[in-house]
């Protein structure tokens, strides 16, 4: 029996030691482990486990607003929620971005977007998953959120255009980044946020810089899901500057509307003494919000292939034949000369020889005895075609260089464009050839090579009435008291009796029996205007197709001629100037002359220039004087008035 309890002690005592040593070797093991992650490893799943803790995400500065003279907002900013995907925190992205499918409506491009942009991107970076969502699928997805691994909701901000296409061309939009774009900004690094995005047409692009402001940053802590709990510590950043416009937004949108009762047109309106552009606009449009949630691939291909061009900016990019509107160039070039005065005349039988050439002018009958102010009332292009071969091609350039064309200004819009003037030493330098003077004739009623933009004419016009001063345009302002309204405006050496003597002739283009535009003038007391027709040439009638009694407004519209209007109003004492394109619209009398009567006189009823601007530059824009290359443009036509 001893010896039966002692074997048992012994078996226990074996059993014991064996189990003893099996746990002991597994907590030396687990010691060991537990060493080497703390002491070794200690650092490093530290740092691990704060990250965990705490995330620190950058945020998007807010987008300064840009605003019309009176403060109406034009481009602001809207509370935007979107949810975005951390590729890096989640296994399988498609997968997760299938789990969203079944919540929030995903289109098979996008799933195919993001992956691909996942590829490219480092796997730390959210990515836009989808933005501008309602409340309800913001709620959706937060409920689903522990079953959506690395997908979160941010609160970002969408830019808003509330007066839409009417202030489209000017305004202009903004748009993601794309490669060059973030190539050309690496030093900064909110343009890699997901979603960004900056200007790419109009104010937005020209003066991106200004109201992208700096990123801020907010410390989150955050749960083993990844929920964020709360918040730590925030930096809002800068917000971008505020961009005050000297448009007047109620003026601007009238005069868009104005537009759309044609099929393709552009105005400009803008102030003769301080250059202040009031309205500028170039119908048809586009609303730039449809830019900024997401243009369809259907709407941007008819917005592409509209022959109207609805993305181009014709107001300052729309390049023509000014026509007409160009004779106050050539009687101001002629007077100044000595060519003729306020005596000479001219008989204009319904045409001009110069050698073998016959140049017709539009009134087949002929004006009769014409003198500078009629010939510029009754639109007579003979007066001008005889008596600018005596001056040449190149006194009429300078005097037109001098009002305002072929140049750009310090516009802030980059699309201008420079238009073109023609000289002796242009023709030899880019065609190779010697200026004729039959191309003098042609040029001296503002056709041939001859191009303008609508806002050059505005500021021809605007410096034939301001008392012959260097008026330049100007739309942006920022931060303080503007000082354009007291520049002292260069002296252009304009004789005073030669200006009032055009300006005669201006107003009886309104006022007189047989003046062009006698039935579009202003009825009301005070505010009556004076301007000029002018009508350009696009495809000229041959002599078979006369014979055979096809007319301009037969042609199809792409062919027909270009109608234009320049205008000022009062005409008593000048404040307001206009010029109005109507491409393709035939008559400058019958198609631009009635836009432009309602335009002035909408813009003497609101009176801009007697409100003060809301805030712009303490010392103001110095606005340069920048000549482009110039490159030919073939227009070689007539014109009528």
């Amino acid at each position: 029996m001893i010896e039966k309890d002692n074997e048992r002690a012994k078996q226990f005592t074996r059993r014991a030691f064996v189990m003893g040593a099996l746990q002991g070797g597994i907590l030396c093991v687990l010691g060991g482990r537990l060493a080497w992650l703390q002491i070794a490893q200690g650092t490093r799943y530290k740092t691990l486990a704060e990250n965990n803790r705490i995330n620190i995400k950058m945020l998007a500065p807010s987008r300064g607003e840009i605003v019309d003279r009176f403060g109406v907002p034009l481009a602001v900013n809207q509370q935007n929620f979107r949810v975005l995907i951390t590729p890096e925190q989640t296994d399988d992205l498609k997968k997760a971005l299938k789990k969203l499918h079944q919540i929030v409506e995903l289109e098979e491009d996008t799933v195919t977007k993001i992956l691909k942009q996942a590829e490219k991107s480092a796997a730390f970076v959210p990515l836009e998953v989808k933005d501008n969502l309602n409340w309800d699928q913001v709620a959706k997805i937060e409920v689903n959120l522990p079953d959506l691994p690395g997908l979160s909701i941010d609160v970002g901000e969408l830019r808003s255009y509330p007066f839409a296409d009417s202030t489209a061309h000017i305004i202009g939009y903004v748009g993601a980044v794309n490669k060059k774009e973030l190539a050309d900004n690496k030093e900064d690094p909110v343009l890699k946020l997901p979603g960004y995005k900056i200007g790419k047409t109009g104010i937005e692009k020209a003066l991106d810089g200004d109201l992208r402001g700096s990123a801020g940053n907010v410390e989150m802590e955050v749960n083993v899901l990844g929920r964020e709990v709360r918040e730590l510590k925030r930096d809002d950043g800068s917000v971008g500057n505020r961009v005050v416009l000297s448009i007047d937004a109620e003026l601007q949108r009238y005069t868009q509307e104005r537009l759309a009762q044609t099929r393709s047109a552009s105005a400009v309106i803008m102030d003769v003494h301080t250059g202040a552009v009031y309205a500028l606009s170039s119908h048809p449009g586009f609303d730039p919000n449809l830019f900024t949630r997401g243009i369809s691939e259907e709407r941007w291909q008819e917005l592409l292939y509209d022959p109207a061009f609805p993305l181009n900016n014709k107001a300052i990019a729309g390049q023509y034949p000014p026509g007409s509107t160009f004779k106050m160039v050539t009687a101001l070039a002629l007077l100044e000369a000595g060519a003729v005065n306020s005596r000479t005349t001219a008989f204009c039988p319904g045409h001009y020889e110069l050698g073998r050439d016959r140049f017709h002018c539009w009134k087949r009958s002929g004006h009769g005895w014409v003198n500078i102010i009629s010939a510029l009332a009754e639109s007579c292009d003979t007066f001008f075609y005889k008596y600018s071969t005596d001056i040449g091609i190149d006194k009429i350039a300078d005097m037109a260089r001098r009002l305002g064309l072929d140049q750009k200004y310090d516009f802030f819009l980059p699309e201008e464009r420079p238009g073109l003037m023609p000289d002796k030493g242009w023709k030899e330098r880019y065609i190779g050839q010697k200026w004729q003077p039959g191309e003098t004739v042609v040029a001296s009623i503002g056709q041939g090579y001859i191009q303008a933009t609508p806002l050059q004419l505005a500021v021809m016009t605007s410096r034939l009435v301001n008392g012959g001063r260097a008026v330049k345009p100007w739309i942006v302002g920022m931060d303080g008291k503007h000082a354009m309204d007291k520049h002292n405006w260069e002296d252009l050496g304009i004789a005073k009796e030669h200006l009032d003597l055009v300006k005669r002739g201006m107003n009886a283009v309104m006022l007189s029996k047989n003046g062009t535009a006698r039935a579009s003038q202003i009825p009301v007391e005070g505010m009556e205007m004076g301007g000029k027709t002018g009508t350009a040439q696009v495809k000229r009638i041959t002599k078979a197709e006369r014979r055979a009694g096809v007319k301009n407004e037969d042609l199809e519209w792409r062919l027909r001629h270009h109608a234009l209007f320049v205008g000022y109003a009062p005409y008593t004492n000048p404040r307001y100037a206009c010029a109005v394109v109507v491409e393709h619209g035939g008559g400058g009398s019958a198609a631009a002359a009635p836009v432009a009567r309602d335009l002035l006189q909408m813009a003497q009823t609101r009176d801009p220039a007697s409100t003060q601007i809301v805030s712009s530059a303490d010392e103001g824009f110095d606005i340069l004087r920048q000549p482009p290359p110039k490159k030919p443009s073939f227009f070689k036509v007539n014109s009528n008035g």
